[in-house]
This record gives structure tokens, C-alpha cells and sequence, in this order.
């Protein structure tokens, strides 16, 4: 099976390692992003116009989106796949001293972003009767911890749209997978740390995590599965990454 992919975020991390899982398996990819450069080394990278285009806007644009999407040109304007990647966490303050325009930011990226590109999609994948929509959850949807707050509410959010848009697609053959990473080496921490690359090192030290490449063979795995087979849900974690007892601390 080969067709179009489409995904957000494309230009590093779980983004450009699941374009070139895709393009090495002879598909057409579009990959989204802010950044022209990275765009630009990734259309080098990965082949002619004819095998990938690039769309640069930000998904917490809602007008910059729809324009970007309805340029796509006619060979790439039949997405089978979406994958829902772009997404971001910022600060890990208690919820009583965190930045609002961050837990904006969060929102507009983590929720908004979502539901713009899936509401631009999906309509063309229902009316072809095939497509597969994967969004990026996390554990965190799941498993709060202090300072997630906003960050973790956009994760619930993304698990349970997930589930409700595949009661919506009932009766059409359309698949919907909520995709759950843990503890994963991007630049994710960098950015939620504001920059500060030593502390987001900090993290993955003798932790051995999950890699850009891990994420995005599980995403070629549930796509390429039969189409009669649906993954709702798929938390993957790495091996050194389990779950604490709930915390019991006395109050001041």
C-alpha cells in the first residue's frame, strides 16, 4: 500500500523521522512547519516536488492552515493519512504561578491544531471511504504529575476527541488512533525548558529513551495493518519509564 501522508511538525523529532519511515516506503508525503529552513533541508533530503511538498505556516493560525491546505497541489491533495504530531508543552511551574499566554500557547497548538487539520481532512477521507487520522496523545493524557496542568489537559483532550471522532465514523471504513509516547529523546524538552538543552540532557541521562525512529515505526505499523484492524490506543513508554505510587504528603 502506498498513498499520501500528511503531517504536522514534519521538520524534526517524531515529524521528520515518520516522513522518511513513509518516504522510504514509496509514499508522497507533505510535512507542515513554522520554520522555512528546516523545510527546505527536508525537500533536499527526501526527494523532488514529485515526492514531497511542504507547506509552512503555523497550525495556531486558523486562516494561514486553511489557505496553506487548500494550496496543496492535485497529487498531493488526496490525504490518506494525517498524522496530528505538531505539539509542544512549555514551563513546568505549579498551576498557580504558570505564564497564561503559555497555557495558551499549549492550547491553540496542543488542541486547536488538531482540530483544524482534522476538520480540513477528514471530510475528503470519508467521502473516499478509506483514510487513517493519528494523533499524537501522551502518557500524560493519562498520568498527571506536578507541573503538567495545562500540558496534561491538552493530552485528555486529544485521547477522548480521539475516540469520540471514531464513534463519529461509524459505518465508514476511516481510522482513528490515539498514539501515547512516554519519556522520549526530541527537542521537546528543550523547548518546554525554554532553551535550556543542559536541562533537558538532564533528563534523558541513563534513562535510555524512546527515539524519533521508535515513534515513528509505530505509526508505520498501525497504518500499515489491515484495513479492517483499527488501533484506538497505543501507550508506549520506555522500559526504564514506569509509574510511581500516588504521592501522600502532609499540607502545610
Amino acid at each position: 500500500m502506498t498513498g499520501t501522508v500528511l503531517i504536522t511538525g514534519g521538520t524534526s523529532g517524531f515529524g521528520a523521522a515518520t516522513a522518511r519511515r513513509f518516504r522510504d516506503n514509496g509514499w508522497k508525503v507533505v510535512i507542515t512547519g513554522r520554520r522555512g529552513d528546516r523545510l527546505a533541508a527536508m525537500q533536499q533530503e527526501l526527494g523532488g516536488p514529485e515526492y514531497l511538498h511542504t507547506l509552512q505556516f503555523d497550525i495556531t493560525d486558523r486562516q494561514a492552515t486553511e489557505q496553506a491546505l487548500a494550496s496543496l497541489p492535485p497529487a498531493f491533495a488526496e490525504v490518506d493519512v494525517l498524522v496530528n504530531n505538531a505539539g509542544l508543552a512549555l514551563g513546568r511551574e505549579p498551576a498557580q504561578e504558570c505564564s497564561m499566554d503559555e497555557w495558551e500557547t499549549m492550547v491553540e497548538t496542543n488542541i486547536m491544531g488538531v482540530l483544524r487539520l482534522t476538520r480540513a481532512l477528514l471530510p475528503g477521507m470519508v467521502e473516499r471511504n478509506r483514510g487513517h487520522v493519528i494523533n499524537l496523545g501522551s502518557v500524560a493524557g493519562n498520568w498527571p504529575y506536578p507541573g503538567g496542568n495545562v500540558y496534561c489537559g491538552t493530552k485528555a483532550f486529544v485521547q477522548q476527541f480521539s475516540r469520540a471522532v471514531r464513534s463519529d465514523l461509524q459505518g465508514t471504513r476511516v481510522r482513528v488512533t490515539n498514539l501515547e509516547p512516554g519519556l522520549c529523546e526530541t527537542e521537546f524538552s528543550t523547548v518546554r525548558f525554554r532553551g535550556d538543552s543542559d536541562k533537558a540532557a538532564s533528563l534523558y541521562e541513563g534513562n535510555d529513551p524512546i527515539q524519533p525512529e521508535d515513534i515513528a515505526e509505530v505509526i508505520w505499523w498501525v497504518t500499515s495493518l489491515p484495513a479492517r484492524v483499527n488501533v484506538n490506543t497505543l501507550e508506549v513508554m520506555p522500559v526504564t519509564q514506569s509509574w510511581n505510587p500516588l504521592a501522600v504528603k502532609p499540607v502545610a
